[in-house]
């Protein structure tokens, strides 16, 4: 009965692999989001290839962990930065696909720059979302607006009917001539 414990608590830890590749990071709560009807692994290869096209080349793609980052771009060509990624003129994406409602994925898009150099502070720390009307960041939306409209979004929500507080029945709560209590 021992061995059969444990040959069942191996193949449970050998059937799921709870290891990452993805940086122990969130995006920061300024980040482009958009969601769309296709799965993570999917949008992730999807997304890496609309990023080369627009001459915004992932440095890494992790397709099982659905995670994309360049390295530090020059924003003006899309080539790897020679210079130190100072200000806005150095960028770099960092992309999540994370599941999302049944069938989609949330595709999450942060465009980064670093405002100053402080070696006293972790490298997350120094890390800014670039402004709405940044090349690159107009780029990256521009790629979420084509993704949308590939894969589609998700369901539209079905419109609730318009709580009036009144019903017209008589009785039925909100109805005219009733009385809260406590009001006058």
């Amino acid at each position: 009965m021992r061995i059969r414990t444990l040959l069942t608590g191996f193949v449970l830890l050998t059937a799921c692999r709870p290891e990452t590749t993805r940086p122990a990071i969130v995006p920061l709560p300024e980040a482009a989001a958009t969601e769309i009807r296709v799965a993570p692994q999917e949008a992730t290869r999807s997304l890496a290839e609309a990023m080369a096209a627009e001459s915004l080349p992932p440095s890494t793609v992790r397709i099982r962990d659905a995670y994309i980052e360049t390295a530090w771009l020059d924003s003006a060509t899309g080539r790897p930065a020679s210079r130190r990624p100072i200000g806005t003129g150095v960028v770099k994406v960092r992309a999540w696909a994370d599941p999302g409602r049944p069938g989609n994925t949330v595709l999450i898009v942060e465009t980064l720059y670093r405002p100053l150099a402080d070696p006293s502070l972790p490298e997350r720390d120094l890390e800014r979302q670039v402004p709405p009307e940044h090349p690159t960041a107009v780029k990256m939306d521009g790629i979420l607006e084509a993704m949308l409209k590939r894969y589609g979004g998700p369901p539209k929500a079905e419109a609730a009917p318009a709580a009036s507080g009144t019903s017209g029945t008589p009785g039925a709560p909100g109805a005219p001539g009733d009385e809260v209590p406590g009001e006058n």
